[in-house]
Order: structure tokens, then C-alpha cells, then sequence
């Protein structure tokens, strides 16, 4: 048996791996805010209070000093049981109706839609006072169905019901379980209805622009599209499609090693 001849081996082998190398995205297209300086404080300027939109549901409690004044205006829904177990009750929550009204009790059709949160409390505890109505009124007001949705290169894609009205870009992607290696970080999509029209913002993940951006802070409904890199587009390959390859790639290599050397043992 003669030497088998290495240098053809060793050649293949870098050619298979400077294939299976190319199929890989590269740092710039895959990490985070590549601008921001780490050794400087990043200051969110966005500000992040969502308006009251048409057919959001709000949970608006009403308290004061005397329970029997206040009752009249949180209409509640009783699970009554059996046993040990006690009754509890669920505050109904107000539809804003398609002309962006609410319906209180006492206090009529009041238009809500445009106002932040925190301008409808002010409003129906002036509203209350005003009108000697409930005195020292304590008011909360809450969104039940702030929601947004996630599309796309995403491993969790779909519509999430958030707790609080407080949630930046990136908490969704968390949401929907981070990007894809094969999402475009430079080019996701963010959809918004603005006064009955869609609008659409284009961001880059890989800048810190998007911190001090209107669109970091969410607003119910909001729909972010994360789309598919270029490359993968043109290579055709998805997440799953990169481990092909790279086992495409070894396979070749055991294939090509085997020829070489049956091919020069005698």
C-alpha cells in the first residue's frame, strides 16, 4: 500500500467547508444595535402612552368613601358557588362603540377615543366631582385587550394580549420567541392604524435609532412582519435548510475522502 496522497484531501476538505461557510450569515447581518457604544448610557427618549382606539375594551373602576355611591358604576358579573368556595366578581368592561364612545351610567355617552389613559381618568373624576356625584372619586382605567402581533421570521409567530400598554419592540420579538437566523434584522415591518389608516415603519435592528423612534413603544393592534433575509430568499433555504446544507456539505466530504483514497491504495 502506497502513501495516500493527503494534499487532495486537505483540499477538499477546505473547499466543503468554505461552501458550508457561505451559507452562514456573518455578524453584521445577525447582531443587535451593532452602533451603540457600550460604555455610554443609552437614553430612550420614546414615549411609549397608547390613545383609546375604537372597540378597545377598558375596565374603568370607580371608588370612593361611600361603596353604596360608587356601586352604580361598576357593573360587575357574580360566579356564584357552591361549597367552600365564595363569590367573586368580574368588573364588565366598556366597549368603545364604532363613533369611539363609552356608555357610564350617570354620566352618558362620553367620548373616549383619541385620549390616553390617563386623560380618561382625569376626565370622568372631574366629571364625577363636578357634578357632586361621588365625592373624592378614586378612578382606574385599563386596556383588556391590548394586543399585538408578531409575523414572520419569528420562532413563536402569532397575537399576544399584553397586561400593561407598556411594551417596546423588542419585548414582542421576546414574545414571539426572538428572530429567525434566517430573518432580515435590517428591513422588519412595523403596521399601525393611525386615525382609521394603516401606516408602516421600516427598522433596523442592527442600529439603535429604533430606541428614540415613535414605534419602539407599541400601541394595541400594532403588527410587526419580520420578513426572510435576501439570501435565504435566494438560496432557498430556511432555518432547517442550514442544516442541510451543512450535512450535504459533510456528506460530500466523506464521499470525496473515500474516493481519494480507494482511488490511490493499491
Amino acid at each position: 500500500m502506497s502513501n495516500i496522497p493527503f494534499r487532495p484531501i486537505l483540499i477538499a476538505v477546505l473547499l466543503v467547508a468554505a461552501s458550508a461557510l457561505t451559507s452562514c450569515s456573518s455578524t453584521k447581518d445577525i447582531l443587535y444595535f451593532q452602533d451603540i457604544d457600550q460604555n455610554m448610557p443609552q437614553k430612550i427618549e420614546a414615549e411609549y402612552e397608547p390613545v383609546i382606539m375604537k372597540d378597545d375594551k377598558l375596565q374603568i373602576i370607580i371608588s370612593g368613601p361611600d361603596k353604596n355611591v360608587v356601586t352604580p358604576y361598576n357593573f360587575t358579573l357574580s360566579n356564584n358557588s357552591t361549597g367552600s368556595y365564595t363569590t367573586t366578581q368580574a368588573v364588565v368592561p366598556y366597549l368603545v362603540d364604532s363613533q369611539g364612545f363609552i356608555d357610564m351610567p350617570g354620566l352618558g355617552r362620553i367620548h373616549v377615543e383619541g385620549m390616553r389613559r390617563v386623560d380618561l381618568v382625569n376626565h370622568i373624576t372631574e366629571l364625577l366631582t363636578s357634578q357632586g356625584l361621588v365625592k373624592d372619586p378614586v378612578v382606574s382605567v385599563s386596556f383588556l385587550n391590548f394586543r399585538i402581533t408578531v409575523l414572520g421570521e419569528v420562532k413563536a409567530p402569532g397575537t399576544y394580549t399584553v397586561p400593561s400598554e407598556r411594551v417596546t419592540v423588542l419585548q414582542a420579538l421576546g414574545m414571539a420567541g426572538d428572530l429567525l437566523i434566517t430573518a432580515d434584522r435590517h428591513d422588519l415591518i412595523l403596521i399601525r392604524d393611525v386615525d382609521g389608516k394603516q401606516t408602516h415603519y421600516s427598522f433596523d435592528l442592527t442600529e439603535s435609532r429604533i430606541l428614540n423612534s415613535p414605534y419602539f413603544y407599541l400601541h394595541q393592534n400594532d403588527v410587526i412582519y419580520v420578513p426572510q433575509s435576501a439570501t435565504r430568499i435566494a438560496q432557498g433555504t430556511t432555518a432547517t435548510g442550514i442544516w442541510s446544507i451543512v450535512l450535504s456539505s459533510l456528506t460530500t466530504l466523506v464521499t470525496v475522502a473515500t474516493f481519494l483514497i480507494t482511488r490511490f491504495v493499491k
